[in-house]
């Protein structure tokens, strides 16, 4: 099943390009530039207002010109933006935003922060900021990708998360205070997108640092909410994460659970699961039997499957785009479409619409210059070549440059009716909305490498990386997944060489006692420090069986755990297409 995955990734990613369809008229690559070029006008003009305006708060309000924290005083806007300087070629600056970053953040601070915005807006994008760092020009660390200072950043944030995850369930607490961890007041529903958005970023954490921690706990979270699906195959709204209970029952695939389905798709690719991709097929037969109706997705009862809201919203947009990688183009084109005629209606998607009246739904008339459309174009365009795809994105430069651009950046719609605007512009405008609509006009953009070029890393500098196949997250920041096998291998294999060695060499207890009691109190002391290091993170409950290395040693005091080491790792063998397309895959498959 995999490999018929795999299969169906590498050709609707660069075979059926080739295939040309009459959807639409063509786009000459004269034409193409010039959106590039207005596209990174757009860009630099928002991003330069957040700088002159705003930096170092976490985003712009366009319209007063000034700036405002909103998911955690971590300069947000600038950590969403790092790849896209570099997507858009600007290397100096990502290289100044990087040290700037390295330099001005700090995480053990007083804030209560979301656990899934954190995970997906500064996690990821340090993550993909790493990997991404030594194409911008970076003098990365030796043993990249496998170490670095944006790699340690990720990671701190990461841990800082770790908290609340603390529960009965496994599955987290939506919020968590950075410095005290979690609220004992903190409420316990949560969505079901908040639960199950991190196998991505945690996976990838544990992949390159060597600390399973991240990885079990999100496939922990995963698992438990996977249990909690109805009779009928769904799974609601929001969850109560400490007794498992549905406190809101409605089933469908926007907001409150969109990329819970789109990380079960990305995470089999990524991680060559099939756990993961059984999981999404069963839910996927479950939504297209209940809430499917004329290529629209409606919300049901999770438990009856009758109608609960015939609303479309916004956020559902980027399921054309999932379906594409799955390789269900009719399905995907034709909901596209669906999709594109409201577009067309107002210039913009409000968060809701009513199907069956063709308008807007009271008080859900914004468009906060979301990206899922969009995504869905890019990614229909790569698999099928059609021009009305890029149709949508010349559609939505106009529409955003007309209706969203001001002084000071370019601001949400309050209304799509009347196009009022309001004081916001969010920070996934730089990380999505702008990087998808660049690549949709970017075919030889080094994101759609098809296995050309690639670069070496590792510590010994035999890891073939950036070689394509990049698996974007839910806030479109591209991850690599050679990078992943690239670490992993190499600190097994450094496990084993390390563990024969220092038995062989490992001193008699007869000869190690102290005399006279020499050395004991010392002794003592340090198991003391021991057995007290890191007592929130090995008290959890980590019952998983996943395929990575426990963190207990020989040679270390019980309780302690082992230290990401920089490792040598094998060069991949490039006997498979797929493995040059970046898609990595273990010996067994």
């Amino acid at each position: 099943m995999l490999w018929f995955l795999c299969t169906i990734f590498f050709c609707v990613t660069y075979v059926f390009p080739s295939i040309k369809h009459a959807g639409g008229k063509e786009i000459t690559e004269e034409e193409m530039a010039k959106y590039r070029e207005r596209i990174k006008a757009m860009f630099y003009h928002a991003y330069n207002s957040y700088l002159d305006n705003a930096y170092p708060y976490d985003e712009l309000r366009p319209l007063t010109c000034d700036g405002q924290d909103t998911w955690g005083s971590f300069s947000l806007t600038l950590i969403d933006a790092l790849d896209t300087l570099l997507i858009l070629g600007n290397h100096t600056e990502f290289q100044r935003v990087a040290n700037l970053l390295q330099d001005t953040v700090d995480f053990d601070i007083d804030v209560n922060a979301s656990v899934f915005e954190t995970n997906i807006r500064v996690v990821g994008g340090l993550l993909s900021a790493h990997l991404l760092s030594k194409r911008a020009g970076v003098d990365v660390e030796e043993g990249w990708p496998c170490s670095g200072p944006l790699l340690r950043m990720a990671e701190d944030a990461a841990r800082k998360l770790l908290p609340a995850f603390q529960t009965p369930t496994g599955m987290p607490y939506g919020t968590v205070n950075l410095l005290r961890g979690v609220n004992p007041t903190e409420t316990p529903v949560t969505c079901t997108a908040g639960v199950g958005t991190f196998v991505l970023e945690f996976a990838t954490l544990s992949r390159l640092t060597g600390d399973p921690v991240f990885e079990e706990v999100a496939w922990k979270a995963l698992r438990a909410l996977w249990r909690t699906r109805s009779d009928i195959g769904l799974v609601g709204n929001h969850i109560d994460i400490v007794t498992s209970k549905w406190v809101a029952q409605d089933a469908g695939i926007g907001a409150g659970i969109d990329s819970y389905f789109e990380y079960l798709v990305k995470g089999a690719i990524m991680l060559q699961d099939e756990e993961l991709l059984s999981m999404f097929h069963e839910y996927d037969r479950a939504v297209k039997n209940y809430t499917k109706f004329d290529d629209w997705y409606l919300w049901v009862q999770m438990h009856k499957g009758t109608v609960s809201m015939p609303v479309f919203q916004s956020l559902e947009a980027f399921w054309p785009g999932l379906q594409s990688l799955l390789g269900d183009l009719d399905n995907a084109v034709r909901t596209f479409h669906n999709y594109y005629t409201v577009w067309r209606q107002f210039g913009g998607l409000p968060e809701f619409y009513s199907i069956y009246q063709g308008y807007t739904v009271d008080k859900r008339e914004g468009y906060p210059l979301r990206p899922e459309l969009i995504e869905s174009a890019m990614y229909l365009y790569k698999a099928t070549g059609d021009p009305i795809f890029q149709q949508l994105g010349r559609d939505a430069v106009e529409s955003i440059e007309k209706i969203s651009r001001v002084k000071c950046g370019f601001a949400s719609v309050k209304d799509v009716r009347d196009h009022k605007l309001d004081n916001r512009m969010e920070s996934f405008f730089l990380a999505e909305t702008i990087k998808y609509l660049y690549l949709l006009f970017d075919p030889d953009n080094f994101l759609h490498n098809n296995g050309s070029t690639f670069e070496l890393g590792g510590p010994d500098g035999d890891c073939v990386l950036s070689a394509g196949g990049y698996i974007f997250n839910t806030e479109a920041h591209p991850l690599d997944p050679a990078a992943l096998h690239c670490c992993s291998r190499a600190q097994e294999e450094r496990y084993e060489l390390q563990d024969i060695l220092l038995s062989l060499s490992e001193v008699p207890d007869s000869l190690s006692q102290p005399v006279d009691g020499e050395g004991a109190e010392e002794e003592e002391e340090q198991d003391h420090r021991w057995q007290n290091e890191d007592q929130g993170a090995v008290a959890m409950d980590m019952d998983l069986n996943r395929d990575l290395r426990t963190s207990e040693s020989i040679v270390l005091k019980p309780g302690s755990r082992r230290k990401p080491r920089v490792l040598s790792c094998p060069m991949q063998p490039f006997s498979s297409k797929l493995a040059l397309m970046g898609q990595v895959f273990t010996d067994s498959t």
